[in-house]
């Protein structure tokens, strides 16, 4: 199953009532992403610019975004970014399928990427 990094940030009301009311939020994305199938890794609250991270697992791309439709829809984040995670077996496989493929592709006219 594909991998997926969730990033948010949580409007002030809803840091106002986390406050008021410490709560269990790991619970609730847990429950929300073993409502699409999927499966919760790991839950961080995280300094920065964002509030909170997830790494979590779904059987397709249309599942998570089903996922994180329902958690924006619920209105709690300012922000709330998905973020397709490669597995090192699956970057490296890319980098082989890279090297073996001629696409033709040809870089910007004039573009100096190896100074």
């Amino acid at each position: 199953m594909p991998y997926y990094l969730f990033q948010w940030k949580y409007k002030d009301e809803a840091i106002r009532a986390m406050v008021d009311t410490p709560q269990d939020r790991a619970a609730e994305l847990r429950k929300a992403v073993q409502g699409f199938d999927g499966r919760m890794h790991q839950f961080f609250y995280a300094f920065g610019d964002y509030d909170g991270i997830s790494i979590v697992e779904f059987p397709s791309n249309e599942r998570c975004a089903a996922c994180a439709n329902t958690l924006t829809g619920a209105g709690a984040n300012w922000v709330f970014r998905t973020t397709v995670l490669l597995t090192s077996e699956e970057g490296k496989a890319a980098m082989v399928k890279a090297k073996t493929v001629d696409s033709g592709y040809m870089s910007p006219v004039g573009y100096a990427s190896h100074g």
